[in-house]
């Protein structure tokens, strides 16, 4: 009981901490995956409401675990195949990275009479492995009719991440380069309001560097649960 009893406290006090340091009109993604539910609810009475998840399935039994005013968001790599399953009920789509997963959204949005919020993942990092539009790519898509035809997506904002490095100046240089995007879209379009950008290891150079959405996990629920 003790045990379990700190960490509803630490959950609590971390989230009070970092919500005090985030500066105003910086909203916070407590990232909850491989999280139990009692974690979130801790998160969730201390009055947190939005909660990233990385993996659908595991989103899918969360959400119809716990309170129903709680915003999920999707914050991993979301496969077309996947999208009908949180359709219903998800608040916001990070990682949207082509043309056809956002068809593949509408079309499931359209079924649960829904308009589904998204973000444009832009590659900015140097590793491979992360996915996203290029700059060229990401202009072409947002002035194209293909996305005026798609009447249940709304395309809100932009979302990136840095490569997984120590070097800081590489960091900031990266996350600059996405704020440079933001404002240029933001500029023609207010509608483009969002800047997803920052994780527990570099949130707050993300700040510094324009950010107003972090995701944070580890910082509030502790290092991730190895299962």
């Amino acid at each position: 009981m003790e045990s379990n009893f700190n960490g509803k406290m630490t959950i609590t006090d971390n989230l009070a901490k970092i919500k005090k340091e985030l500066p105003p009109g910086v909203k916070l993604v407590a990232v909850s995956k491989t999280k139990p539910v009692e974690d979130i609810l801790t998160a969730y009475n201390s009055g947190h409401l939005i909660f990233g998840e990385n993996k659908v399935q595991e989103m899918v039994f969360k959400w119809e675990q716990l309170p129903k005013d709680i915003q999920w968001h999707m914050i991993g790599h979301l496969q077309r195949n996947k999208v009908k399953y949180l359709a219903e009920f998800v608040s916001l789509i990070h990682g949207v990275d082509s043309l056809k997963l956002l068809r593949e959204i509408d079309k499931q949005a359209k079924k649960h009479d829904r308009i589904i919020k998204c973000l444009l993942q832009v590659h900015i990092a140097e590793e491979d492995t992360k996915f996203g539009f290029d700059s060229a790519e990401l202009n072409d898509l947002i002035g194209s009719d293909e996305l005026r035809q798609l009447p249940n997506v709304e395309v809100i904002g932009l979302m990136g991440m840095a490569t997984f490095t120590k070097d800081r100046l590489q960091i900031r240089r990266e996350f600059k380069t996405l704020k440079t995007l933001f404002d240029e879209l933001n500029a023609k379009l207010p509608e483009i309001s969002i800047l997803s950008m920052g994780m527990s290891g570099d949130y707050e150079i993300a700040i510094e560097e324009g950010s107003n959405m972090v995701r944070i996990g580890s910082s509030i629920f502790g290092s991730r649960n190895q299962h």
